[in-house]
């Protein structure tokens, strides 16, 4: 996505694509129809249908949350080595502690001002992936997401 305008709180959040929309109601469609033909005329087949059209459901949905585990990981590497970087050398042993939905909300904070956001979330004061996005000042952008 090219960079037309600057990102913050209220727009950082991606969207999914009419596509994966469409898709999904497609495949929902597909297993209640399967489900009905099974249902009016029971056979091997009606039921091979509908394991089939599930299997679809579980393989569109697991792609998904795959693709998001990925994007997750690589997140948490490239945080750690951001932080081992910017991170007053007390803070730094303490990388460990932060959880993936910490790093992820962090991510979003520039290099000025992760140290300060760093250190409130180590000291309890900043928990939760909102609140740690939203006390984020200065914005950096991350338009390459899953």
């Amino acid at each position: 996505m090219a960079e037309q305008i600057s990102q913050n709180y209220s727009n950082h959040a991606r969207k999914l694509p009419p596509l994966y929309i469409a898709a999904s109601l497609v495949l929902a469609i597909n297993v209640l129809w399967t489900i009905y033909v099974a249902v009016r005329n029971l056979s091997i087949g009606s039921v091979l249908h509908i394991f089939f059209a599930a299997s679809l459901v579980v393989l569109f949905v697991f792609s998904r949350t795959f693709a998001l585990s990925v994007q997750d990981r690589v997140i948490r590497l490239e945080e750690r080595m951001r932080l081992e970087r910017l991170l007053p050398a007390e803070l730094r042993p303490r990388i460990g502690e932060f959880t993936v939905k910490q790093l992820v909300g962090l991510r979003f904070a520039s290099d000025a001002e992760l140290p300060a956001l760093a250190r409130e979330v180590l000291d309890g004061k900043l928990k939760e992936l909102d609140a740690i996005k939203r006390a984020v000042k200065d914005w950096r952008a991350d338009w390459q997401r899953a």
